[in-house]
């Protein structure tokens, strides 16, 4: 009984894992206004080490259309513009020599709907990470009835791990609602 309620708390945490994976790639998906975490995946060569951006210099967002980046050593402002500009995010970085500017542009309707259809991908990528932690915690307990486990603890523990399973798959459609809302205010 203790292996079962092992590998159901096991699922809750890897669910809720998933969970915050989902909600952090929605924030990399922008919707127009500007926001520090938008450059999380930026990674910037400092010293020959590819290094997350936050690390090496400060991300502020003065306005709800800019984000402005002064890197804690001068010379790595060049290192940072790179890393931008070779990233997927669009943007164009303006240099003026001390900090790093960058406008986020309004978004167009049609961009908006692809942005939309990106959250959705992101969500169902997001879903199969919660049913495949499902698949695999409920293989885990079917080995446990092979072992000796009374048949009835796994029934209710399956039962239960199904009910995680439709919790965690509500909140991030939650996510997606909220994320979509966001994207088609103007």
């Amino acid at each position: 009984m203790e292996e079962i309620q092992f590998y159901l708390e096991d699922a809750k945490d890897s669910m809720d894992k998933s969970l915050k994976h989902t909600a952090s790639e929605f924030t990399k998906i922008r919707a127009g206004k500007a926001n520090p975490s938008m450059l999380d995946g930026i990674m910037v060569q400092y010293y020959g080490a590819p290094t997350p951006l936050n690390q090496v210099a400060s991300v502020n967002t003065p306005d709800a259309r800019s984000i402005v980046i002064k890197p804690f050593e001068k010379k790595l402002i060049s290192e940072i513009e790179k890393a931008i500009m070779n990233s997927d995010l669009g943007l164009n970085p303006q240099n003026d020599g001390d900090i790093i500017r960058l406008n986020i542009p309004a978004l167009t309707e049609e961009r908006r709907r692809d942005l939309v259809k990106n959250v959705k991908n992101e969500a169902e990528s997001g879903r199969v990470r919660v049913r495949n932690i499902r698949k695999e915690t409920n293989e885990e307990l079917r080995k446990l009835l092979k072992e000796g486990a009374s048949e009835d603890d796994v029934k209710k523990a399956e039962d239960k791990v199904q009910q995680l399973t439709d919790l965690y798959i509500k909140k991030v459609d939650e996510l997606v609602v909220a994320k979509e809302k966001e994207i088609m205010t103007v």
